[in-house]
């Protein structure tokens, strides 16, 4: 699989992902600002890192959102939906139409994600810092169901992908969740960071300091890389990278721009949850 994820990395792919994370961009601009509310500067942030994830490195079927092999992906801080939604559609989860109905009374597209009204969403959100042990739910399953003497002995190939903010790492049980998926040394888990330095009332390091942030996860026993998140080489070949490791789970902390491809929102926390009338 980690060849698989670095074949055929041109420049003609590399534009291709580029032009698809723009495409996302603008979708959340246009349905954010349609709904008169939600959050904007994460999905604009992390649209590149999403890009990278439904149009080449996730294993998935948007034909048949429950294959059971399909990879899991876990939004932990679900109020940057909106990214997530563009992606599912772009991808052909669902009809492109229907982002227009974000928030509205009745839509399938709720503030956060519902894992039962959407197809191709693996858990519904809401309270933050909960991701990470939903995703280690789902990589202890999948080794479980590996070892004929607690599971079928076939299943359990996929791979689990938790998305979390920075923020989220300043809520008690991620670590508590961080500590059992180093102990465990579950090597089928991968948590991508979207580490922005914001959050919805100023700057991380001023509300909470997180740093030493790398060395935190490395004295938990996993595996750490920090990539450039808008750099889709870097974000391919970390992915690849985490696959290849088999001891312990894989954290990669991606930097990135929050607001990224607008410039008066770029690191601008006021642009966390603010949106403007379209027109």
């Amino acid at each position: 699989m980690t060849e698989k994820i670095m074949h055929d990395i041109t420049d003609k792919k590399i534009v291709a992902l580029e032009e698809m994370a723009n495409t996302l961009r603008q979708d959340v601009i246009r349905i954010v600002s349609g709904a008169g509310s939600g959050h904007i500067g994460g999905p604009l942030g992390m649209a590149d890192i999403f890009a990278a994830m439904y149009f080449h490195i996730l294993n998935h079927d948007p034909k048949n959102p429950h294959w059971e092999h399909r990879d899991r992906l876990v939004l932990s801080n679900g109020h940057i939906c909106p990214v997530l939604y563009a992606a599912l559609a772009r991808s052909g989860y669902f009809p492109i139409e229907e982002l227009n109905t974000l928030r509205k009374l009745g839509t399938r597209l709720q503030g956060h994600p519902h894992r039962t009204a959407l197809p191709g969403v693996e858990t519904t959100s809401g309270p933050l810092g909960s991701g990470i042990s939903q995703a280690i739910g789902m990589a202890l399953a999948a080794r479980l169901d590996r070892n004929p003497s607690t599971g079928s002995g076939r299943g359990g190939t996929y791979r689990t992908y938790c998305l979390t903010s920075d923020g989220e790492h300043q809520e008690g049980n991620t670590w508590e969740a961080i500590m059992f998926a180093g102990k465990n040394r579950l090597s089928n888990l991968t948590v991508i960071v979207d580490r922005n330095n914001i959050q919805i009332d100023g700057d991380t390091e001023n509300i909470m300091p997180l740093e030493p942030f790398r060395a935190k996860y490395e004295s938990f026993n996993w595996h750490v890389i920090e990539i450039h998140g808008h750099d889709f080489y870097q974000i391919i070949s970390a992915a690849a990278e985490a696959r290849a490791i088999h001891e312990k789970p894989t954290v990669i902390i991606a930097h990135t721009i929050p607001g990224k491809g607008v410039s008066f929102m770029e690191n601008d926390y006021l642009w966390h949850s603010k949106t403007f009338k379209p027109g």
